[in-house]
């Protein structure tokens, strides 16, 4: 079925069609949504609830752009959402005004691979991982960002910096370690 058809057939209530385009993206979402979470069952849990968001405002797409990234913008907002309503996150997303040391935009050569870096990501503090996620991964803007969080831009850039250098220490932890590495990776 062609994507505007599908669109149309959700949007028109029909469940094979909602079951398609969930079949379609539901395996990267839950890759978004796993990435500002602890867990797998809390990701889950996003997944369902930004679909039934994707289903409820389907009619507001306006075909301008992919279809994908629209999905992934409302999985990330839930994300945010989630962490920011249940206290298991609440209480570690609080966003704090920290001065940190400047961090260099140098970018260390680094050898990891690709499940390491995930990892080490996931091991931050919530706060420092969602700041980083939406920094580095999904492109948003500082400004964007503290508008979400409800923050200070020049928190938000403290709160990247730190959780950059954060990152940076313990990627060189297990660069230094003798294990065979897969690739270079710079971050």
């Amino acid at each position: 079925m062609h994507e505007k058809q599908l669109i149309k057939e959700c949007i028109n209530g029909n469940r094979n069609a909602q079951r398609l385009l969930y079949e379609q993206y539901a395996d990267n979402m839950l890759g978004v949504c796993y990435r500002y979470t602890k867990s797998l069952e809390d990701a889950e849990d996003i997944l369902q609830e930004g679909f039934i968001k994707v289903f409820t405002r389907l009619d507001q797409f306006k075909y301008q752009g992919d279809l994908g990234a629209w999905i992934r913008r409302i999985m990330v907002n839930t994300s945010i959402t989630y962490l920011t309503k249940h206290n298991r996150y609440k209480r570690e997303l609080h966003i704090e005004d920290i001065h940190v040391h400047p961090v260099s935009y140098e970018t260390p050569e680094l050898h990891v691979d690709t499940k390491q870096l995930v990892e080490v990501i996931r091991e931050l503090p919530v706060a420092y991982q969602t700041v980083f996620n939406l920094v580095a991964v999904e492109g948003f803007s500082h400004v964007e960002i503290a508008k979400m969080l409800n923050a200070k831009e020049n928190t938000i850039r403290s709160q990247y910096s730190r959780a950059r250098m954060l990152l940076i220490q313990a990627l060189h932890k297990i660069s230094d370690k003798p294990e065979k590495q897969n690739y270079a990776g710079r971050i």
